[in-house]
């Protein structure tokens, strides 16, 4: 994996903590770019009363590199204040896409996941984005938060280019290793979030498997996110990363952990204690 398939996931999601420098943010987008990251995921739904992500990126970012993905997600839903409303219908799946476009300045979306909201069936809503690809609205569609099943009910109205799922070294399920196995074989882009965090979800780095995760760290002269980082690329070469700062540091480092090299038995050690 070279380190262009490192993302930049946008930061501030889940009025946790302060929101970054409006400063800084602009500053750490544009030096993503500038070492080599070419896929960005973002939201509409990605903002608290003083960061809009969307708002930052095009700001940023526009007018936009050709190489440049942009991903977006739609399912969710905040209402005009920030609360969560309730998941979104078929049929307002074109008012969320539309707004994605205004507020990155876009004529189309790249890429476009339907984030799951516990939905048992997906179809309806997916064949709602597949229209809005018909459309030209949208180029690719993906899908978040799913199991292997609603994979296929999708590829069963139109292409999937992508799979977003909850994925690390300190987050096992059975049923997304499946679903990563399923993508694999299909040649399907496989984007876990929250690789670095894990168990602790968006509240921060975790902590599961820290003794062998430091371990690796100390051979090769890198940080325990670093390490995180590598073992999730290495699992395929479908696989990618959007581990999300506002950190000029940890950007620079995050995108250096796409050159980390684990050993055969390095690899061994850490699935042996993601799995056992």
């Amino acid at each position: 994996m070279t380190s262009e398939t490192i993302t930049a996931e946008s930061a501030g999601t889940w009025h946790l903590g302060d929101p970054s420098d409006r400063e800084r943010s602009l500053a750490v987008l544009r030096r993503a770019v500038e070492l080599g990251v070419n896929h960005i995921d973002t939201a509409a739904f990605y903002f608290s009363s003083l960061r809009s992500a969307n708002e930052l990126i095009n700001s940023a970012l526009a007018p936009y590199a050709d190489d440049l993905v942009i991903a977006t997600k739609v399912g969710p839903y905040r209402d005009w204040s920030g609360e969560w409303g309730t998941s979104a219908r078929p049929e307002d799946l074109r008012g969320h896409v539309e707004e994605n476009l205004r507020q990155l300045g876009r004529d189309h979306l790249d890429v476009v996941y339907l984030r799951r909201m516990r939905q048992d069936s997906i179809a309806e809503h997916f064949g709602a984005l597949a229209e809005l690809r018909a459309a030209g609205l949208v180029r690719h569609l993906a899908l978040s938060d799913v199991e292997p099943r609603h994979l296929a009910e999708a590829q069963a109205i139109a292409p999937v280019v992508s799979v977003q799922n909850r994925y690390g070294l300190g987050f096992h399920d059975p049923a997304t290793d499946a679903l990563l196995a399923q993508c694999r074989a299909q040649g399907i882009a496989f984007v876990p979030f929250y690789a670095i965090a894990g168990e602790a979800g968006p509240r921060g780095a975790g902590t599961a498997h820290e003794e062998e995760v430091r371990a690796v760290a100390r051979a090769h002269g890198a940080s325990p996110a670093q390490v995180r980082i590598a073992w999730t690329l290495h699992q395929g070469p479908n696989v990618l990363a959007i581990p999300g700062t506002g950190n000029p540091d940890h950007l620079a480092e995050n995108v250096a952990a796409g050159a980390l090299r684990l050993t055969d038995e390095e690899l061994a050690r850490l699935d042996g204690a993601r799995t056992g």
